[in-house]
């Protein structure tokens, strides 16, 4: 893939990404409405379990798809990944039935469904991606979060509680995984349930599962432990305000971050070497944070009146804690689609490492802060943490060798 072409994917993606993020920031103040903060706490933590879950639902053998050349061997990846996603998927039965029974939250009974969908949308689009099918990907984005808006609102319409929520998403996020499918594998979709061996296919991308799939899961448990922290140290509305106003905070990342990552990535694993990729990274990078400072800096001076005029008076605590996770917000939004370079740059033992190291200061950071100042404090204490953090990463990737 050349610099035209990365260019062309990566706004192929952007314009399917912009238009799937406009139509729930757009119904964004009618679903505030629609549903309480304590629904939205509760919907919050049954899905970032399931998200945690669904990250490492084929053990990241999804992203060697754009290592494997041939069309055979892609077909049996693919046969491995699915593999790989029952055996998850049985994992989250198991675990959600266990959870609502023994907290009483009966929203848990939709986990296994839940990761099934983000799961197999997650493979999927890489999947989609090695063929080049972006556009094909760009219409699966409208129609997960776009789609997901919509039906949360006839939900929401229909008083469906934290139900609408949870069933708007996951029947969205499941069409968009049946709209990525494609084009058929080597031997057709019927040929990937018939057994064959695998053992060499597994053992051959082993670094996803032994590296990547413990830096993912540990980069989500991030999200995982924080719901359940403050929901359980405020109560589920402190929660729905954290919840809500991360989902809208971190638009702008999945929206640019998930469009250059996907395009950015092959064309990292092609480049002739590795000054070329390192003048890549470089060139991403500053990018990335001239668009990350205004945004920083307009959530300071009107993060709590936006978030009270858009949503509601009700969600006037989520505008102050926009403000103070706004430096927080502008790393992330600079990192997020960097995340990929270390995968390309066979790099996973130290990313690993690192995300190990950036956990424990985020969760000691959300827990400081909340000790000190209570959710807005929470909202300080990890951004002052993560400045740290991410500002070592960036070095990194600036003077890789």
């Amino acid at each position: 893939m050349n610099a035209h072409s990365l260019r062309r994917a990566t706004f192929t993606l952007l314009a399917g990404s912009a238009l799937a993020q406009a139509v729930p920031l757009l119904l964004g103040p009618w679903i505030a409405r629609l549903y309480s903060p304590a629904d939205y706490g509760q919907f919050s933590l049954v899905w970032t379990v399931a998200s945690n879950l669904a990250v490492v639902g084929c053990a990241r053998y999804e992203f060697a798809l754009a290592l494997e050349t041939g069309e055979r061997g892609a077909a049996a990846l693919l046969a491995l990944c699915l593999r790989v996603l029952m055996a998850m998927t049985l994992l989250a039965l198991c675990l959600g039935a266990a959870w609502a029974a023994w907290a009483g939250l009966s929203l848990a009974a939709a986990l296994p469904l839940v990761v099934l969908a983000l799961a197999a949308s997650q493979g999927l689009a890489q999947w989609a991606a090695r063929a080049g099918r972006f556009a094909a990907l760009a219409r699966a984005r409208v129609l997960q979060w776009g789609g997901g808006a919509v039906a949360q609102v006839g939900f929401g319409l229909l008083q469906a509680g934290p139900w609408g929520l949870v069933s708007g998403a996951t029947l969205a996020t499941a069409a968009a995984a049946a709209l990525q499918a494609q084009p058929a594998p080597a031997g057709g979709w019927r040929g990937l349930f018939k057994a064959q061996p695998l053992t060499a296919m597994a053992a051959k991308h082993r670094d996803f599962p032994l590296l990547n799939t413990p830096h993912a899961f540990a980069g989500a448990l991030q999200d995982t432990l924080a719901i359940a922290l403050l929901t359980a140290w405020l109560g589920a509305p402190e929660a729905g305000a954290w919840a809500l106003a991360l989902r809208y905070l971190k638009a702008p990342a999945s929206l640019v971050g998930g469009s250059l990552s996907q395009a950015l990535y092959p064309r990292l694993t092609q480049a002739a070497s590795r000054a070329e990729a390192r003048t890549l990274v470089r060139h991403s990078l500053l990018l990335l944070a001239a668009i990350a400072l205004p945004l920083m800096l307009a959530l300071l001076l009107l993060g709590p009146w936006l978030f009270g005029l858009v949503f509601g008076p009700d969600w006037l605590g989520a505008g102050v804690l926009a403000r103070s996770l706004a430096l927080y917000i502008a790393l992330h939004f600079i990192a997020s689609p960097l995340s990929v370079v270390t995968m390309a740059w066979g790099a996973q033992a130290w990313a690993l490492k690192l995300a190990l190291v950036g956990q424990f200061m985020f969760i000691g950071g959300l827990a400081a802060g909340l000790h000190l100042g209570g959710l807005a404090g929470a909202g300080w204490g990890v951004s002052a943490a993560m400045l740290l953090y991410f500002g070592y990463f960036f070095w990194a990737l600036w003077t890789w060798e």
